[in-house]
C-alpha cells in the first residue's frame, strides 16, 4: 500500500487526471501537481518488520488492529460490503483525542480495501490549487486521508462539497464577464476525516461523511497486549509485569504507549539489560519524571501549586498560568484534561480545584490544607 504525501511540484499523470490538470491550466486558476508516491509501506517493511521505525509499529489490517472493538467492527462491516459491491467505501469521519490510532485507522482502511492511501493534513490545502491538484489525481476507489479536518478553509471546504456527494469538482474558469463554471468529474474515492476537535466541523460537511466515529481511550488490558506487540516488533525482551507498568503511564494512548516503551529500551540498551522487568521500567521512567499514574512533572506542577500555593482552590485559569509561567491555552488543552479524567482537578465556576484523588496523589491527606 503506497503512501503519498500532499501535492508537490512535478510532471502531469498520465490519463484522466492528465487531461483535466490541462483543461484547469488553461483556464488560469490552476496548475494542480500531482502528488508525489513515497516509498511505498510493502516496501520499507520488506524482509521483516524494521526495528525501531514509527511505520513498523502501526498494526496494517484490522485483524492486528488492538482495542477499538465496536468502531473495528461498524468499519469491518463497511469494507465487507463495500468489497462485495466493488464500489468505494462511505466517506469516514473519525475523531477523538490525539494518539488514539486516526491515521492508523486510514491505513488500515486503505489495506483492507487493497487500494492506495493518500495523506495530507488540513493546513498544508491552503489554496485551491492544493485540494484540486489532489482531487483530480485519485485514482478509483482510493483513500484520501486529511488529518485536523476542522481546520480547513472555506474554499476547500465547499471544493469537497460536490466532490464527497457527486465526485465531481465544480470550478470558475476565467475572470469578470469571460468567467464560466465547469465540472469535472472524479474518480469514485473515499475521504477519510481525522480531527480531535468534532464540534468545529461545520455542519455541511459533518453530514456528508457517511460513517462518523468516536475513539475511545485504550483500557489497560489492550494497552498492555499493545505496548508487548511493539515489544516484539523492536525486538525486545520484556516481561509481562513490565509491559503492564508502561501500560499503566501512557494516559491510556498508544502513541505515548510506544514512546515510553523507547525511552525503557534506550536505558536497557545502555544499561547493559538483556531482558526488561518491572523494576526497570519504573527506573527508566522515573528519569522522565512519568509517575505510576502517567503523570509528568507539568501534570504535578499544577497540582502542588493549586494545593500548596492556594490551599487546593478554586484558583483561575489566569492565575495558575501565570504562577506556573505557561500559556493559558495550553494549560486548558494540554495538561488539563487528562488531570480531569483522572479526577484530580475540577472545573467550576469560581475556577479549578484539587480533589480529594489529586490530594492523595501528591501525599496529602483529605482535610490537610496547604
Amino acid at each position: 500500500m503506497a503512501i503519498i504525501s500532499s501535492s508537490a511540484p512535478g510532471q502531469p499523470s498520465a490519463g484522466r487526471s492528465s487531461a483535466a490538470g490541462s483543461t484547469l491550466a488553461s483556464g488560469r486558476l490552476v496548475d494542480p501537481a500531482p502528488v508525489v508516491e513515497e516509498e511505498s509501506q510493502e516496501t520499507r517493511v520488506a524482509g521483516g518488520e524494521v526495528p525501531g521505525r514509527e511505520d513498523s509499529l502501526r498494526p496494517r489490517r484490522l485483524a492486528d488492529y488492538i482495542g477499538q472493538r465496536e468502531l473495528k467492527q461498524v468499519l469491518g462491516i463497511a469494507v465487507e460490503a463495500t468489497r462485495s459491491r466493488a464500489e468505494a467505501l462511505d466517506h469516514v469521519l473519525l475523531y477523538g483525542p490525539p494518539g488514539l490510532g486516526k491515521t492508523t485507522m486510514a491505513l488500515v482502511l486503505a489495506e483492507e480495501l487493497g487500494v492506495r492511501c493518500r495523506i495530507t493534513s488540513a493546513p498544508a490545502l491552503e489554496r485551491p490549487r492544493d485540494i484540486v491538484g489532489l482531487l483530480v489525481n485519485l485514482q478509483p476507489h482510493e483513500v484520501l486521508f486529511i488529518d485536523e479536518i476542522h481546520r480547513l478553509n472555506r474554499v476547500a471546504e465547499e471544493l469537497l462539497y460536490p466532490a464527497m456527494e457527486d465526485f465531481r469538482l465544480d470550478i470558475t474558469v476565467g475572470k469578470g464577464t469571460t468567467a464560466r463554471t465547469r465540472s469535472l468529474p472524479l474518480a469514485p474515492f473515499t475521504l477519510v476525516g481525522a480531527t480531535t476537535r468534532a464540534g468545529s466541523l461545520s455542519s455541511p460537511l459533518r453530514d456528508r461523511f457517511g460513517l462518523i466515529q468516536r475513539l475511545e481511550f485504550y483500557d489497560l488490558d489492550d494497552l498492555q497486549a499493545i505496548v508487548e506487540r511493539a515489544a516484539g516488533l523492536l525486538r525486545l525482551e520484556l516481561d509481562a509485569a513490565a509491559a503492564l507498568e508502561v501500560a499503566r503511564r501512557c494516559r491510556g494512548t498508544p502513541r505515548i504507549a510506544n514512546r515510553l516503551l523507547r525511552r525503557v529500551r534506550d536505558v536497557a540498551l545502555v544499561n547493559g539489560h538483556g531482558r526488561i522487568h518491572a523494576s526497570l521500567v519504573v527506573e527508566a521512567l522515573s528519569l522522565h519524571r512519568v509517575d505510576g499514574c502517567g503523570l509528568d512533572a507539568s501534570d504535578r506542577r499544577l497540582l502542588t501549586l493549586l494545593l500548596e500555593g492556594y490551599g487546593g482552590g478554586p484558583v483561575g485559569l489566569e492565575t495558575l498560568a501565570a504562577g506556573l509561567g505557561e500559556d493559558p491555552a495550553t494549560l486548558e488543552a494540554v495538561i488539563e484534561p487528562f488531570l480531569l479524567q483522572l479526577g484530580f482537578l475540577q472545573r467550576t465556576p469560581r475556577g479549578r480545584v484539587i480533589t480529594t484523588a489529586g490530594r492523595r496523589h501528591l501525599g496529602w491527606s483529605a482535610d490537610s490544607a496547604a
